[in-house]
């Protein structure tokens, strides 16, 4: 099984792209906090390469920006080309399949999308006076556009 998810914020705004066959391309960059704290305090950052097709890829370029917060669904992908110089490079991807926006879209404070569910920390981690409190009274969605139906026709399957 290859699956991931990750859990980042946007490192710049997504590279936008069309493919040969008209296929919308997102590509970015996320930042994701690793689990394991420093003797000095302080969290790893993996800055992880990811990749999007389709309509998951137009909701990515439009609503998307440096230091949007989301959760994403994917598997990796390997993948390699020859360069300029005639070299032959690999690239790492994850291509995202869903994803979730976990803060509003002016890039706020960050907000669960289901308000029922938040996240915190393992009981099994040191406790921390510098804990990050979100206020989840607020709609996420009020600025995300309208309503739209979907009807079986939409699914490619």
């Amino acid at each position: 099984m290859n699956k991931v998810i990750l859990i980042g914020r946007f490192t710049r705004d997504p590279e936008s792209r069309m493919s040969q066959s008209n296929m919308e391309i997102a590509r970015f960059s996320l930042a994701c906090q690793g689990e394991f704290v420093s003797r000095n305090g302080e969290r790893e950052v993996e800055f992880i390469n990811c990749v999007a097709f389709n309509r998951l890829a137009t909701t990515i370029n439009k609503y998307c920006r440096k230091g949007t917060l989301i959760s994403a669904t994917g598997r990796i992908r390997n993948s390699s080309y020859d360069a300029q110089d005639g070299s032959k490079r690999y690239t790492t991807d994850i291509v995202i399949d869903q994803m979730e926006f976990l803060s509003s879209r002016q890039g706020g404070d960050s907000a669960p999308v289901d308000n029922s569910v938040a996240y915190s920390p393992s009981a099994s981690s040191a406790p921390s006076n510098n804990i990050e409190t979100t206020d989840i009274s607020e709609d996420p969605y009020k600025d995300f556009g309208d309503e739209f139906t979907l009807s079986s026709d939409d699914l490619p399957f």
